[in-house]
């Protein structure tokens, strides 16, 4: 038999003796995993993803490694993660910059729906609105007094194009009558250090990127966006109840594979989610989100809920990508 010839025979009966296995999820993971983060190292979803990587590294026996590719408001990470090798070595972590991208952006290298297969969702949280240690205001109220007073002379960060505290800063402009540019960065990390530096005047933020400047006094916080009070500040309104009446923004983060990944690794993940999410659970209250976990069906239909509610946002705030 010819040595080409040789080599190829080879080759698929190497992958005939591996199929079962993988099919079957018995011997998952037998190599170390990658987890991309579309977003940079240090905002909410980088955070998240690494309290969770690190605990499944410790109870699966391989390493779980976060890589960070931020950029085009996590598209680039997670063009990169469709086009991965469905075998359970390449995972993604998303927000809800995942299903805002679909209604926002003109061009998008995936689809939200067919490209990926759910894990899991972990955590959900909110985002905090606040402001440099300095600024004028120190309400909403306050805020919007002046945002109406002064037109076009306030700006805000976010962590991207399309990520939902973009989309969340879109929303109070439109809710409260009044004007701001935003300000784009590759994650809640950059437009927090934005926002210290003197870069811009407001930031709509993860919990985990901002709470330890606010306790420093670095920042000041004005209110938080979800429907009710931050566990971890509970002193910091709602955006709702301090000004701006019906205003509601979560955010959320959660896993994803590949589609067409083994459903039995899928299931192997997942369940492995569940069983150590209850031992995380004073980390990530700490870093201001609450446990969800569940079934992979469920985080698929919530995936296409999260998809319907950010077309309608999208369309009524006229928000576009800057």
């Amino acid at each position: 038999m010819p040595a080409r010839l040789e080599a190829k025979v080879c080759k698929c009966l190497a992958a005939l003796l591996l199929a079962p296995a993988l099919a079957s999820g018995a011997q998952y993971p037998e190599k170390s995993v990658r987890v991309i983060v579309g977003l940079a190292a240090g905002g909410g979803t980088d955070i998240s993803a690494r309290v969770l990587t690190q605990k499944l590294s410790e109870t699966l026996g391989q390493s779980f490694i976060v890589d960070n590719r931020p950029g085009a408001g996590s598209m680039l990470g997670l063009e990169l993660a469709a086009k991965s090798p469905p075998d359970g070595y390449t995972l993604i972590m998303v927000s809800p910059e995942f299903a805002v991208n679909p209604s926002l952006q003109s061009k998008v290298p995936y689809d939200a729906v067919r490209d990926f297969a759910p894990i899991a969702q972990v955590v959900y949280g909110q985002y905090f609105l606040s402001a440099r240690s300095s600024a004028a205001f120190n309400s909403i109220k306050e805020l919007i007094a002046f945002a109406k007073a002064n037109p076009r002379q306030l700006n805000y960060a976010s962590s991207g194009n399309g990520s939902a505290n973009h989309l969340a800063g879109e929303l109070f402009k439109t809710m409260a009558g009044v004007e701001m540019a935003h300000v784009p960065y590759k994650g809640s990390g950059p437009s927090v250090t934005a926002l210290l530096s003197g870069e811009v005047q407001l930031v709509f933020s993860s919990t985990t990127a901002i709470i330890q400047h606010v306790r420093a006094g670095r920042a000041k916080a004005l209110a938080v966006t979800g429907p009710k009070r931050a566990s971890i500040a509970p002193e910091i309104p709602t955006v709702s109840e301090a000004g701006l009446p019906g205003y509601v923004v979560t955010g959320w983060f959660g896993l994803l594979a590949p589609a067409k990944t083994p459903p039995a690794i899928v299931e192997r993940l997942n369940a492995e989610i569940n069983r150590v999410l209850p031992s995380l659970r004073e980390r990530y209250a700490e870093l201001g989100t609450e446990l969800v976990g569940g079934t992979a069906s469920e985080f698929g239909l919530f995936i296409k809920s999260e998809l319907a509610k950010w077309a309608q946002v999208v369309k009524a705030s006229g928000a576009k990508p800057d």
